[in-house]
């Protein structure tokens, strides 16, 4: 189905102009469209839901639909009072003409439209510690609007997915297979973050047990909260939405604080291959923080901030093991131009996890602080 065709099923006011791809997701397909009038200008998303991704489609949209409905009355309830010092933003879901939160082509596949967050962009990398400050006051602000959401009204998009045992598990079984085997008998690297990941084993269950314990309570996570998510307004220079919302998940916010903190605070990125390069920058850290915990500090317990340290630590390893176990596998989950490009992803992030480590005591007082 045209393009064109398929966008004209939508409620958008105006005529069509312009449809464009847009954005460098590699997940949903994403076009930018335009509609004029005489008097204005409406730009708007296009995208496809992708299947392999989330096989239940129309799910995501359900969540969406409660999600975006609780966010936008808690936002017009505070721009009211005059809580904030901006104007936060999320995008809005826009009608079929049959009234449905989105359009099946001919193949069956979900295509939605939502409002653009205009006259703001997004980062690949942290800017310096004024953006990482804002990143975290965007990521804060998000966690604060739906922190009073009953977790059961959302399903779970990626069921298993942060759940860092579950993880191990697998990587557990791939240790028992003769690619494994060989892989491991044939490189003196692959045995050393093997031993890492011994060395850590009870990190990979520190938040799971928590919860268990009742010490942590389950709410809702953005589920990718990177810089690349986090709108920043062009005129003001401050965080104003954050965006991709289809990994909203009933789970622990620690999740997004220390992923976010695993991305915005390595520079150097996921693929660098002299380790040397990477450290894990405190400066950056503690200008996130102090953005985040101004906004979220309102609904957070003294056990949250209590494990606020660990999930930044457990991240990356996190990561690093699931890049590593997908090396041991044979490259069969995430995309890779050459053999051993897992291999040294899992490096990196093991790196940045000593990184971490080594800056315990400093990280905690700042984290003590706010």
């Amino acid at each position: 189905m045209e393009l064109s065709l398929l966008i004209s099923k939508f409620n958008i006011k105006g005529r069509l102009v312009a449809i464009q791809p847009f954005g460098n997701g590699n997940i949903n397909d994403t076009f930018l469209a335009i509609y004029r009038n005489t008097f204005s200008e409406t730009q708007v998303i296009l995208q496809r839901v992708n299947r392999n991704v989330f096989p239940e489609p129309e799910v995501i949209m359900e969540n969406m639909h409660e999600l975006t409905k609780h966010c936008h009355e808690k936002l017009e309830s505070d721009a009211e009072k005059g809580r904030d010092d901006r104007v936060w933003q999320m995008p809005r879901i826009i009608k079929a003409k049959d009234s449905k939160d989105y359009v099946l082509d001919d193949k069956g596949d979900v295509w939605r439209v939502i409002t653009r967050i205009m006259s703001a962009h997004a980062f690949d990398i942290a800017q310096g510690p004024e953006h990482a400050m804002e990143c975290g006051a965007a990521l804060g602000h998000f966690h604060y609007l739906i922190s009073d959401m009953d977790p059961k009204v959302l399903k779970d998009p990626l069921p298993g997915f942060h759940i860092t045992s579950n993880y191990l598990k697998n990587y557990d079984a791939t240790l028992e297979t003769q690619t494994a085997k060989e892989l491991l008998g044939a490189s003196m690297e692959a045995k050393r973050l093997a031993k890492f990941i011994e060395e850590r084993r009870d990190l990979a269950l520190c938040l799971e047990t928590a919860e268990k314990k009742g010490e942590l309570k389950k709410r809702m996570f953005h589920g990718d909260p990177k810089v690349n998510n986090i709108m920043i307004d062009d005129v003001t220079g401050k965080g104003t939405a954050m965006i991709d919302l289809d990994t909203v998940s009933p789970g622990l916010i620690h999740l997004d604080f220390g992923d976010a903190l695993r991305s915005i605070c390595n520079p150097a990125g996921e693929e660098e291959t002299n380790l040397a390069k990477v450290v894990f920058d405190e400066d950056l850290a503690t200008a996130f923080c102090k953005g985040y915990m101004r906004e979220a500090g309102t609904f957070m317990t003294d056990a949250d901030r209590a494990y606020l340290f660990d999930s930044i630590r457990l991240l990356p390893f996190e990561l690093g093991l699931r890049f590593f176990q997908d090396y041991l596998a044979g490259n069969v989950y995430f995309k890779t131009t050459q053999p051993e490009q897992n291999l040294n992803r899992a490096r990196v992030q093991f790196r940045l996890c000593e990184s971490i480590e080594a800056r315990e005591r400093s990280i905690r007082n700042v984290l003590a602080r706010l």
